[in-house]
């Protein structure tokens, strides 16, 4: 392997490099350096998320810049914000001892007017993200007319996302003799398309296989039936208590139920999509980034840009329709030489996606079985055990109280403490796991008899000490848990303690504590939630059946939220049926 010296890096780039940990190029960075420096053919390089990218297309970006010059020399497009800022970072850590070098981040989803201000003193590199680029050039601040090489990061993601149109515009801005490096995770029809319109006499550089994932990423899929998908995610999660994962979902709307359920469940968790501001998102990612969030519940476009390097799991709760969004998944893991795991939840209409996966990238998955409860249960306990034994203690700042501690477990022996701290830490656990119901695992070559009942998809056994009860509302009306919260918090007082949540389309069901069931019964039965008259009560008593004769008998006043139809606002003191307007 050859040393960044020998790939002709310059003395000044080595320096900030070696300070950021670079020891020895990549594969990737030792393909594409010396030929970006040493040629100025086009070239596509084919390498995985992760693999050091930023670092093979930067540094000779970086080099043949002119310093003496304030005009735009290079141009790097990104998919997303987040990735936008993150190579626009990492270009100016390559160049902390380069004079005169000026990197601006243009993107959207911020305000234009600071980026118009830098545009116009004049930057040698500009890192954009398409729509944003499009609209400074339409305005007189970006410009591409001496632009010597322009670098599409994530190529196959930015035409995923319909930047087709934008790109054109911006490759018909730029000189003719201008150089072109397309980075790519896969080899995809659209990417072949635009090399095939904009590259001249292109090379084009392979690190690995062609749309293969990562070569230390293990893939393993759960088969279950979907109305244990997300009993079998937790079970997931807690038998591997060090995880650091992106939970990956196929809809927004799905990312936040699933986000909502595991904080509701004592899990670190936070959601990402795109229905979340700026402001949101960027917290949210930073939090993730610095390990304060555990579990990130994220869609596929609003986790693109997202780079962290020691990620230990990707959990796929749905997997993708496209293969090569899989491919992107799963490059998220197993990075910088470490192991990863891609983890894919499935039902049995979902096992051909299984299959297509392992032909297109060439590895095949372990199917595995959903831990049990004993299992899980002896995972926390050794990580508890571990966290005590690797505790740090500060002999002199205890000393003070150790008279006290001593006098106070004076009479208690040793085991009987260990098993009071362990209980204190492992308890809930136990407790969870001692009436956790159990997970079915499909027969995967039978098709299923009939479709099950909404009744039947949700769990009947409330957990130990509390009752489960019905509520005649449901996602239909707009009632997710944090509205359920809202509620009982409204006309019960109080913060209500809940348990297990089903939410179904035309109603629900909730445990409650025992001692708490009959009042919350009492005090939600009668009022009203978006004209709707409401009923709670025993789940025991009531039926799919005597339920749908409710929502009949209630159809003069209500009528459920259709999409693009009725549409409903919420007033202080409760709801109202926006009335439509007359044609």
């Amino acid at each position: 392997m050859k040393s960044f010296e020998e790939l002709g890096v310059s003395e000044q780039i080595r320096r900030a490099i070696e300070e950021m940990g670079f020891v020895q190029p990549m594969p990737v960075q030792e393909a594409v350096i010396p030929y970006l420096l040493g040629m100025r053919r086009d070239v596509i390089a084919l390498a995985q998320t992760g693999t050091g990218k930023t670092a093979a297309f930067g540094i000779p970006l970086l080099q043949r810049i002119n310093v003496n010059e304030r005009h735009t020399q290079a141009l790097v497009l990104s998919p997303t914000r987040e990735l936008c800022l993150q190579i626009a970072d990492d270009l100016r850590d390559f160049s902390k001892y380069m004079d005169d070098i000026h990197v601006e981040a243009v993107y959207g989803g911020a305000a234009i007017e600071p980026q118009m201000r830098a545009l116009k003193k004049g930057v040698q590199i500009i890192v954009a993200t398409p729509g944003r680029l499009i609209d400074l050039k339409n305005r007189g601040f970006a410009h591409l007319e001496e632009v010597a090489n322009i670098v599409l990061d994530e190529a196959d993601e930015m035409l995923n996302m319909g930047f087709s149109e934008a790109i054109n515009d911006i490759f018909e801005s730029l000189p003719e003799d201008h150089s072109t490096l397309m980075f790519s995770a896969t080899m995809s029809r659209e990417v072949e398309r635009v090399a095939k319109k904009y590259l001249k006499d292109y090379e084009t550089i392979v690190v690995g296989s062609r749309n293969e994932g990562a070569e230390n990423v293990n893939h393993i899929y759960y088969m279950v039936h979907a109305k244990d998908k997300y009993l079998a995610l937790k079970r997931i999660v807690d038998f591997n208590p060090k995880i650091f994962a992106i939970i990956f979902c196929r809809t927004k709307l799905e990312t936040q139920e699933v986000a909502d359920k595991l904080i509701r469940d004592g899990y670190n968790a936070e959601s990402l999509h795109g229905d979340l501001s700026q402001q949101q998102r960027d917290l949210t990612m930073q939090k993730f980034r610095q390990h304060t969030v555990q579990l990130l519940v994220a869609t596929d476009v609003a986790a693109r840009g997202l780079d962290v390097d020691d990620l230990t799991h990707v959990i796929n709760f749905g997997l993708p329709d496209d293969i090569e969004n899989y491919t992107h998944r799963s490059g998220r893991t197993g990075r910088a030489g470490k192991k990863g795991t891609s983890i894919s939840i499935v039902h049995t209409k979902e096992k051909h996606k299984i299959r297509n996966i392992e032909k297109e990238i060439g590895k095949k998955f372990v199917e595995a079985d959903i831990p049990n409860a004993e299992e899980i249960c002896k995972k926390q306990l050794y990580k508890v055990m571990d966290q005590i034994v690797k505790t740090d203690v500060d002999d002199d700042e205890i000393a003070p109280f150790m008279q006290d501690i001593n006098r106070f477990f004076e009479y208690i022996d040793k085991e009987e403490i260990i098993k009071k701290i362990v209980s204190l830490e492992f308890g809930k656990f136990l407790a969870y796991y001692a009436d956790a119901p159990e997970i079915e695992k499909p027969v995967a070559d039978k098709r299923e008899k009939k479709p099950q009942t909404d009744r039947q998809k949700v769990q009947n056994k409330a957990q130990k000490g509390y009752r489960r009860l019905f509520i005649n509302l449901g996602k239909r009306d707009g009632f997710f848990p944090g509205v359920l919260m809202q509620t009982l918090n409204r006309y019960v007082g109080g913060r209500q303690e809940v348990g297990h949540i089903d939410l179904l389309d035309t109603f629900s069901y909730f445990d409650v504590p025992e001692r708490d069931a009959r009042k919350v019964m009492t005090q939600l039965t009668g009022i009203r939630f978006k004209g709707r008259q409401v009923r709670c009560n025993d789940a025991d008593d009531t039926s799919v059946k005597s339920e749908r004769r409710d929502f009949k008998a209630d159809k003069r006043g209500y009528k459920p939220e259709r999409r693009n139809k009725d549409r409903f606002y919420q007033e202080e003191e409760g709801w109202a049926r926006r009335k439509p307007k007359r044609k």
